[in-house]
């Protein structure tokens, strides 16, 4: 469901994505991990569209971004870290302006707000200004806005930033449901139990480069790291701080 293919990203100099392959499945929950500046977001908002590649292919659903990006970006919800949503449009009108982007509109468009709005408790909400919701009601009014025009893909990052547990409980039963169904989701997350409890594969990016790629045990495999657990993991091989290092910050 998603390719990608050679996929790099320059600034100047600097390599932020270099040159990395993966092809993530459909049915698929899909991790990806990396520290702060790994190259994850930037990967991410290509894949959505958002970030022109310098080079490389990007593939949804068989859908070139490059060659076919209106279909490509029809096939795909996007869940950023950071809920930006317009604070002055009620709840209700930045769905419809949503919709609208998808060239979807009337009777059909109302009645799926209505069934995400109900999904996620906000249904009291539907016509109070953005302004007034609190930072989980707008993560929430975000996904809604995701699963809107019924993509087959959803790519999230940090998506349970700012929800409760409650709220955190329900979005990782919703994501297992989609891709029970067939869909497909890439999701970036620091909150390694997470990972552990929900993704069927993982990959770990450091350095703008895919370091190791598979199922949990695959990656233990591959980095023969035995029966360490998935932070153990982490760490040996983006480089986390050592106990010497973090003695000779306490003294």
């Amino acid at each position: 469901m998603i390719r990608l293919t050679d996929l790099t990203k320059r600034y100047g100099k600097f390599t932020a994505v270099d040159s990395i392959n993966l092809e993530i499945r459909r049915g698929e929950l899909f991790g990806f991990l990396g520290p702060n500046g790994a190259g994850k977001t930037t990967t991410m908002r290509m894949i959505a569209g958002i970030l022109q590649p310098t080079s490389g292919r990007i593939e949804i659903a068989g859908d070139d971004m490059a060659r076919e990006p209106i279909r490509a970006k029809s096939r795909l919800g996007f869940i950023p870290d950071r809920p930006y949503v317009y604070d002055k449009l009620t709840g209700a009108e930045f769905l419809r302006f949503v919709a609208a982007l998808f060239g979807q509109e009337g009777a059909a468009v109302e009645h799926r707000m209505d069934e995400l709005l109900d999904l996620f408790e906000l249904t009291t909400w539907k016509d109070e200004l953005v302004e007034s919701y609190s930072h989980g009601m707008r993560q929430k009014l975000i996904i809604s806005s995701a699963l809107l025009h019924r993509p087959e893909v959803i790519v999230v990052d940090e998506p349970m930033v700012g929800l409760d547990p409650k709220g955190q409980k329900f979005l990782k039963e919703l994501f297992r449901a989609f891709v029970e169904r067939g869909g497909t989701v890439l999701m970036s997350t620091h909150t390694l139990d997470t990972v552990e409890e929900m993704c069927d594969r993982i990959g770990i990016i450091n350095g703008g480069k895919i370091l190791t790629c598979g199922t949990l045990a695959e990656v233990r495999e591959q980095t023969a790291h035995g029966e360490a657990d998935l932070e153990d993991l982490f760490l040996k091989l983006t480089g986390g701080i050592i106990d010497r290092e973090m003695d000779e910050i306490l003294k």
